[in-house]
């Protein structure tokens, strides 16, 4: 069953950063459902090491595997201790997720640094983990004693309700995305190059040509300052070679008609 559930999380976990991930502790969980989707949450974004603290209704739950959909394995593979001290006993670098003021002497780092900060331990091979508290009163001073810093999100003061799993998936996020904000490489496709200015002023030429034989440039005198507007936005468009052969054809059949009109015009002629 082990070397399945490692198979099952090699098929789906990216592995283009070669490194030591966070390990997401989640202490005194209460409701399976929250497990389940935040190992859901946590897969999404690549992070596969799950600690549980003294889940409340015991471990395994079926709730869990039920929200976790595609994500079991990770629910298969979760370490599970008796205590917070015990479930960070081998981790170097520990954050505490809290929205509340504490008044500890411990540092507070903001989302916008801790991504690059955790993606630096993990090139140095630092273990590295995130605790996050039950879900009716966050962690208790004992627990956030044993963090390095506190990770605060910039959350609504005024309601500071956050869920679990979403909680979870805020954080991984934040990992994922200091990798980095370019598209994933699998949405990148293949474009065609810029349209040449040869391309382009033949185009301009034949869509000119049709809007002068259907009596468009009026008066007279206004034509070039006519043609220029019309050329203009087309140039900031940065057409490609596609798209000016789409627009060409699309001047043709305007002009002429294709398919069921093209035929009625010239059974009419």
């Amino acid at each position: 069953m082990g070397g399945d559930i490692k198979d099952q999380l090699g098929r789906v976990v990216d592995h283009s950063l070669d490194a030591v991930m966070p390990a997401v502790i989640l202490v005194n969980p209460q409701l399976g459902q929250n497990i389940g989707a935040a190992c859901r949450a946590m897969l999404n974004f690549g992070l596969t090491e799950l600690r549980l603290v003294k889940p409340r209704d015991g471990w395994p739950n079926p709730d869990a595997n039920a929200m976790a959909a595609g994500a079991v394995a990770l629910i298969e593979t979760a370490k599970v201790f008796e205590t917070t001290a015990e479930a960070v006993a081998d981790l170097k670098y520990v954050l505490a997720a809290t929205a509340r003021r504490r008044e500890l002497e411990v540092p507070v780092i903001g989302t916008g640094e801790v991504g690059a900060q955790l993606h630096a331990f993990a090139r140095d091979d630092v273990p590295t983990g995130i605790l996050f508290g039950p879900e009716k009163a966050g962690l208790t001073n004992e627990d956030v004693v044993l963090a390095d810093a506190i990770l605060t999100y910039p959350i609504n003061p005024a309601f500071q309700s956050l869920n679990l799993a979403q909680a979870v998936n805020i954080f991984a996020y934040i990992w994922k995305s200091a990798e980095g904000t370019a598209p994933p490489q699998y949405f990148q496709k293949e474009i065609s190059e810029a349209a040449s200015r040869e391309d382009l002023v033949r185009m301009f030429e034949h869509l000119e040509a049709e809007l002068d034989a259907a009596g468009y440039f009026y008066p007279e005198a206004k034509t070039d300052l006519m043609k220029q507007n019309i050329r203009a936005p087309f140039v900031r468009a940065k057409m490609t070679e596609q798209e000016v052969r789409t627009m060409r054809g699309i001047i043709k059949a305007i002009a002429k008609g294709r398919g069921k009109a093209r035929a009625i015009k010239d059974k009419e002629l």
